[in-house]
């Protein structure tokens, strides 16, 4: 579709370009049978270039490439208008740009507000201790939460205060839907405080999409998805229930930060030699889960009870996320692919199946 929208700004652009040579009467353009003078054949060529500015930039994905865009839309316009017998039929591809512009605007401003979010937790976490983590500093803690920190790779490295990872979705956004969305995310998590800014684009079909944003900040949690970045599909919190299921995603992804299992705010107990219970109690919101690890000390699931919404009906379901693979990120092992599934009156619903592409540890800020 990108290379289809290419294509529409490029021909915008001639049109635009036959106004100048119009104007100049550089050659005989038979499209326009109302004359045109100098000074409105420079307006013409001032518009195209604005369009070939803005098809430059939207083929380098450069974030502005929509201001451009908006601007050449209305000096198109208004020589629409004042030619509008020759002109007229320019409104239609005028409107086309001028939808697909302001989408893209509006993704601008949801994403800057995102890039606020994430700049704020990476800039607590950066000031933290960085000693390596040593086996003195992981006794007391339960034996199967002790052999996977083993096994991850983490003994001998300083602590991991936050990373960045770029995983790719397949999504199913209600429990009798058949076929997959799929989405590209990316997320950055810190130890302390724990929190978490998530953030997707979601391929739902042609010329739709979906971009959302799940975080988990000073103890609240909040989730919001925009059709076509315009229109609020899904917006929860913060609130009780939602502040609770924020913190036990965050908690069931320490996963992929085993130095956050050390954190004062987690609290482990042991069930047997494969399971154990962690707590996780932040501010004014607590929640739990459980982790069930395989004889070599690996993660093999989390477990937890969830809320599934929020208000007054909402009620709590198990949430279970399963380790398919795993891989060395760094040096460290760590969850590659999984998948996330409700446990409902009705079945199970697997909502989602991820892979995490790339894991950069202790990123700086935006």
């Amino acid at each position: 579709m990108k290379h289809l929208f290419l294509i529409f700004l490029i021909f915008h652009f001639l049109i635009h370009l036959l106004g100048f040579i119009k104007g100049f009467q550089i050659f005989e353009v038979k499209e326009f049978t109302i004359p045109i003078n100098k000074p409105f054949g420079l307006i013409w060529l001032g518009t195209a270039l604005i369009f070939l500015t803005s098809t430059i930039f939207y083929w380098y994905d450069h974030p502005h490439w929509w201001l451009f865009a908006l601007l050449g839309v209305i000096l198109s316009q208004v020589l629409i208008i004042w030619f509008w017998a020759d002109a007229k039929f320019g409104t239609f591809p005028n409107i086309l740009i001028f939808l697909v512009a302001f989408i893209s605007f509006s993704q601008f401003l949801f994403q800057q507000k995102v890039d606020a979010e994430v700049e704020e937790i990476l800039k607590e976490s950066s000031d933290q201790p960085s000693d390596p983590i040593t086996l003195e500093s992981i006794q007391g803690l339960p034996q199967p939460v002790i052999k996977w920190l083993k096994q991850s790779g983490i003994i001998g490295k300083s602590p991991i205060h936050s990373l960045k990872i770029t995983q790719e979705y397949r999504i199913k956004l209600k429990p009798e839907q058949t076929n997959w969305y799929s989405a590209k995310a990316e997320q950055y998590t810190t130890a302390y405080p724990p929190a978490f800014v998530w953030t997707a684009d979601m391929k739902m079909m042609p010329l739709v999409f979906a971009f959302g944003r799940d975080k988990f900040i000073d103890g609240e949690g909040e989730m919001l998805f925009k059709l076509l970045n315009l229109f609020p599909v899904a917006k929860d919190g913060p609130n009780t229930q939602i502040n609770e299921s924020a913190l036990q995603r965050f908690l069931g992804e320490i996963v992929w930060n085993p130095s956050s299992a050390l954190m004062d705010y987690v609290t482990w107990e042991e069930i047997d030699e494969n399971t154990a219970k962690a707590t996780l109690k932040y501010k004014n919101t607590t929640g739990a889960g459980f982790f069930y690890f395989d004889q070599n000390g690996r993660l093999t699931q989390f477990v937890a009870e969830r809320f599934m919404g929020s208000g007054t009906e909402a009620k709590k379901h198990l949430w279970i996320v399963k380790v398919l693979e795993y891989k060395a990120f760094d040096g460290i092992t760590l969850p590659s692919k999984c998948n996330a599934t409700w446990k409902l009156e009705n079945g199970d619903w697997t909502w989602a199946e991820f892979e995490v592409t790339q894991i950069e540890f202790n990123p700086e800020t935006q």
